[in-house]
């Protein structure tokens, strides 16, 4: 790890601290879908504490849906040795070699490498540092991420199993070019937002009546595109989405979500019955391993696009999924690869090959800390919101202090420093597992 100043009176980091916090979604089925029937939102919490007077502190999080989130917390518990300790000062102006330390250690790396429970930890805490970073400089993460030099941004962007596709110097070029025209988008981005879709009406627990009172009134807030699940049973989906269809009309997009439980042949065949109702996008269609698979799908089903990304590990399988012209839509996530300075990466990649970039935000947390990636994009990186959107989901946001705001169909930028993570105390006491007494009261 970077070596701590030798100035005994600098600030140090001084705990990283783990909480295991689930939500009882599977109560009302928020959240199902073919391979998660009954979900708890939960999230293996995270923060970074250290001794600056004015109670600097750091907050990010693991996402998982239920049982596991114990394994995940334990995982993040594992890199405290690396962290506490470390000057808050060289953290903050070098987090770049942060990430990469933590990412590059050589007995961690077994764990992976750069993939499983190991590496989204290790995201977990580096988007906790990038928290600490931004509430230092007084900004919220899209603008401290915004206002670096293209330099500085290459700087935090681990380049290794890259240079194939993108090098440091194509990367340069990109955020050069986007330079004119930054402090307008910055303008255009306060007064306007970005753009978004929603995930609220298509939960595959949810009945028709809910579907379609849901999806209704997604249109009458403005949105302009909504997601539906797939993939359980084909008699039923083919009924949901001609319900949904007939409930918003031709002119707003209806994308579908397989959630990876097909393989290859039955995603192209299930899709093609479900193509009279023109569908948007077939998001997840088989593992996300399966980039080879992907393609075949995808050059089976055009026009309908190919989207996936939320369960890819790392950097590499992006481009690889890019290089072979696997996907129309990339999907990056808040809380799946090593943390924001990986999603820098496949944000710079994607720009490279002109795929436009769509996150995923199903879950707790995942819409507060994704929407600054996406801004960052618009205004540093693509310059483009043209076939964008944030996914939103209208659950669990009333934990955080400083939740997501969504209006007409847009997240507005948020203002506040940090990432947006840091939740309510009283939310973590009651919901904290197995103790917290939401808990507790169930057993």
């Amino acid at each position: 790890m970077p070596s701590p100043s030798a100035d005994p009176g600098s600030a140090r980091i001084t705990a990283l601290d783990v909480l295991d916090v689930r939500f009882p979604t599977s109560e009302h089925l928020d959240g199902s879908d073919a391979m998660n029937p009954e979900p708890d939102y939960s999230a293996a919490y995270v923060v970074l504490r250290t001794d600056v007077g004015d109670g600097l502190e750091g907050h990010a999080l693991a996402f998982t849906t239920g049982r596991g989130n114990d394994a995940q917390a334990a995982a993040i518990a594992t890199l405290a040795p690396h962290v506490v300790g470390l000057s808050v000062d060289e953290v903050c102006a070098d987090l770049g070699t942060f990430a990469r330390t933590l990412v590059h250690d050589p007995q961690l790396r077994w764990l992976g490498p750069e993939k499983g429970a190991i590496h989204m930890a290790t995201g977990a805490v580096v988007n906790a540092a990038w928290d600490l970073a931004s509430k230092r400089a007084g900004k919220p993460v899209w603008r401290f991420l915004a206002e670096m030099t293209p330099e500085d941004l290459v700087a935090q962007v681990d380049f290794r199993w890259l240079s194939d596709a993108l090098t440091p110097e194509d990367a340069l070029e990109i955020l050069r070019r986007a330079g004119p025209g930054r402090q307008e988008r910055i303008a255009l981005l306060l007064e306007r937002g970005y753009p978004a879709y929603t995930t609220t009406p298509g939960w595959l627990g949810y009945s028709d009546e809910k579907l379609s009172r849901l999806a209704r009134e997604a249109v009458a807030d403005g949105f302009t595109q909504i997601k539906l699940k797939v993939g359980a049973c084909l008699e039923d989906d083919v009924r949901r989405l001609r319900i949904a269809r007939e409930t918003v009309g031709d002119d707003i997009r209806i994308a579908v979500d397989a959630n990876q439980r097909w393989d290859v042949q039955p995603a192209i065949d299930w899709m093609r019955a479900l193509a009279p109702y023109d569908p948007y996008w077939i998001e997840e269609p088989t593992s996300p391993d399966d980039i080879l698979g992907h393609a075949t799908v995808r050059e089976a089903l055009g026009p309908i696009k190919v989207a996936t990304g939320e369960h890819i590990a790392n950097r590499v399988v992006f481009k690889q999924l890019l290089q072979a012209r696997a996907v129309d839509i990339v999907q990056i996530d808040s809380a799946r690869v090593g943390g924001i300075n990986e999603n820098i990466a496949i944000l710079l990649l994607a720009a490279k090959f002109g795929i436009p970039v769509c996150p995923h935000a199903g879950g707790v947390g995942l819409c507060e800390m994704v929407q600054h990636l996406s801004m960052f994009d618009y205004v540093a990186v693509s310059g483009t919101v043209e076939d964008r959107v944030i996914e939103f989901v209208d659950h669990l946001h009333e934990h955080f202090v400083d939740p997501v705001r969504v209006e007409r169909g847009h997240y507005l930028a948020p203002v506040l420093p940090g990432l947006g993570a840091e939740m309510h105390q009283d939310s973590l006491k009651k919901y904290t597992y197995p103790d917290g007494p939401v808990w507790s009261s169930r057993v």
